[in-house]
């Protein structure tokens, strides 16, 4: 006799993704129990070195062959780069501007923000696997677009997002390469030396991710609410902000899919470009708001993005499942 815990969770899977629990888990502490004063300077400090021990292990295990072999078919990674961050970044501005009407302008930003980020890694491939895609082609084009969105996303959203943006300078340039881009190296250098020993712990890796990832947003979130996140937001502005979120997302699935069939692909890879395309890294996209924004901004800022996010794993599972059945 299943359990109405059981049920919710058969019926709705993505609450299955851990990932999830922790967003929600993150966003409700910091409601409830926001970091302030010494405690939240304590906490952005323990993101920080956080954040540089998960790039560390992300150049630790993303292997160079796989990077070199990506690197040669451009047929199919060439179009990727150029919809992640070119197409879907002015989607971004399209749907900030948009939002610009009705939500606060930091809220807006972040649809300027979330177009310029990367797609995510764990998440495309598995539904790219569940839906019979080509896998390998999902794992190796989600890790080299993972590894030029830590060059990219941020001169990109310098570039787009206009007077918001300006934050952006040449300290958090510098933040950029001594957090993200310095263990990333480190990583690839030391690599041969650690990788088998990586690979054996992957399921606790996985738990660092998460773990980085919740920490950020918790430090984002206690920020936001300081600054009048509850009575800013009306119901309606919720509901403005997710109807957005979900235009946006269906606008991706539909130009990724639209996109690989004009290019002739196969089936299978028409699959991995369609998930690596339109989903988006909050595993980039909070550790990377944490270095470019104040904690005053950083929650407002990522609001879209983790509403999106959510709403990919939602729609995710239900598209792979008929993409599998043909």
């Amino acid at each position: 006799m299943s359990t109405p815990i059981s049920y919710i969770l058969n019926r709705l899977p993505f609450l299955r993704d851990p990932m999830v629990a922790v967003l929600v888990l993150a966003t409700t502490l910091a409601l409830l129990l926001p970091a302030t004063g010494t405690g939240r300077t304590l906490a952005s400090a323990v993101s920080n070195g956080g954040i540089f021990v998960l790039f560390l292990v992300n150049g630790m295990r993303i292997r160079r062959s796989e990077i070199a072999r990506g690197l040669t078919n451009w047929r199919y990674f060439g179009p990727l780069m150029l919809f992640v961050f070119a197409g879907m970044a002015l989607a971004g501005v399209g749907f900030a501007a948009l939002a610009d009407t009705v939500l606060p302008p930091l809220v807006a930003l972040g649809f300027v923000y979330l177009g310029c980020l990367p797609s995510t890694v764990q998440s495309a491939t598995s539904y790219t696997s569940l839906a019979n895609g080509n896998t390998a082609l999902a794992v190796v084009g989600a890790a080299l677009i993972n590894i030029a969105g830590v060059f990219i996303s941020a001169p990109l959203f310098a570039l787009l997002g206009g007077e918001g943006a300006g934050e952006v300078g040449s300290e958090a340039i510098i933040r950029i390469g001594l957090i993200l881009i310095l263990p990333f190296v480190i990583g690839q250098v030391v690599q041969d030396r650690v990788i088998d020993r990586i690979a054996a712990h992957r399921a606790r890796i996985a738990w660092l991710d998460r773990a980085v990832i919740g920490m950020a947003v918790y430090v984002a979130f206690s920020g936001a609410v300081q600054q009048g996140l509850g009575t800013m937001f009306a119901p309606h502005d919720w509901g403005a902000l997710f109807a957005l979120v979900l235009a946006m997302l269906a606008l991706a699935l539909g130009a990724a899919w639209a996109t690989s069939g004009a290019l002739g692909l196969p089936r299978a890879d028409r699959i991995a470009f369609l998930f690596a395309g339109s989903q988006k890294s909050v595993a980039i996209g909070a550790p990377l708001a944490a270095i470019l924004f104040p904690p005053a901004s950083a929650g407002f800022v990522i609001a879209p993005l983790l509403l999106y996010h959510l709403a990919q794993l939602v729609l995710a599972a239900p598209l792979a499942m008929r993409l599998a059945r043909g």
